[in-house]
């Protein structure tokens, strides 16, 4: 069976390997010729906090605009591609050509059909996502170098760590769910899209309950000094130390531009703490980040047991 799976399934499976070939030598390229741009570019003291250093920071930005737009889909695009073109087939396509009949009436059982082409694919879907993760971690201090996001950044967050591979997992089973339900490919790929997108802001949206967040009152500035953290919600603290979310303050009025002149604005906020006034944020610190990629990782996990689990179910009926 293991090798009729590989007979099966190759072309998709030599197709995604390419793939992640060809991104490989391009996060290589870009690295290496960014490293050569910053090791000639770089002013003295950087990575700090120097403005020059936020000056390296934007020219790099600009000159790798298209890889960074490529790697800004890659956390939607990579499961879905997966769970596409490896998962809905799996299932929808036996349907489709009735193949299924054939495949089913022969020495080897459903169960053990679909036991070995679910955990040969998922296992290698896994080891592709965690391939990916390799690749993105070691190209990602090339650029980010003294301000590192791998947790604020929700984008950067499901491309690193295991984050990757249970994606794919996820996608994969979901595909394969897809087809059992659907009967036909075309049908079960378009579900993965959308479950996939609606995973993913589903899970944004949850994420910031995996733990209590962390308070913490900041007076002089609105800006928590962390460029990594996960920011979960923020509001004015009064002198009488109660919270709220809308402030109207005799002595401290607010620009009709405010918002759209940083000037206005931080005059505004230094009248308000003048005042008295405190500015309470809500957040998850950087050193969460196993917490929450092991967190999110068993939910999709038991997500992906439970759709394996139908789609064995709906083909064991058949």
């Amino acid at each position: 069976m293991i090798w009729v799976t590989w007979r099966q399934h190759r072309a998709q499976i030599l197709v995604t390997a390419g793939l992640l070939a060809l991104l490989g030598l391009l996060l290589l390229g870009s690295a290496v010729e960014a490293g050569r741009y910053v090791a000639e570019h770089a002013p003295p003291g950087c990575p700090g906090t120097d403005a020059r250093c936020g000056d390296l920071a934007a020219a790099l930005g600009r000159r790798y605009d298209a890889v960074y737009s490529l790697f800004g889909w890659m956390p939607l695009v990579a499961p879905t591609l997966v769970g596409a073109f490896w998962g809905a087939p799996l299932l929808g396509r036996e349907y489709e050509r009735g193949t299924h009949r054939l495949a089913w009436t022969q020495s080897v059982s459903v169960r053990r059909w679909l036991a070995v082409k679910l955990s040969v694919l998922g296992a290698t879907a896994v080891a592709g996502g965690l391939l990916l993760s390799l690749m993105v971690s070691l190209w990602r201090p090339v650029f980010r170098t003294g301000a590192d996001s791998t947790f604020g950044n929700i984008g950067v967050f499901n491309m690193v760590g295991v984050q990757p591979a249970v994606w794919w997992l996820y996608a994969f089973t979901l595909g394969v769910a897809a087809g059992s339900l659907t009967r036909r490919t075309l049908p079960a790929m378009a579900l993965v899209v959308a479950g996939v997108t609606v995973t993913m802001f589903t899970l944004f949206r949850l994420s910031v309950h995996y733990a209590e967040p962390v308070r913490i009152e900041l007076s002089g500035t609105v800006v928590l000094e962390d460029p990594d953290a996960r920011l979960v919600g923020a509001a004015w603290v009064e002198p009488s130390g109660r919270e709220v979310t809308e402030l109207s303050v005799g002595g401290c009025p607010r620009g009709v531009d405010v918002g759209q002149s940083d000037r206005h604005a931080r005059a505004w906020q230094a009248c308000l703490f003048g005042k008295g006034y405190r500015y309470a944020v809500y957040y998850h610190p950087p050193s969460r980040f196993w917490r929450f990629q092991w967190t999110e990782a068993g939910i999709l996990t038991l997500a992906s047991l439970a759709l394996g689990g139908l789609a064995v179910s709906r083909a064991r009926r058949d």
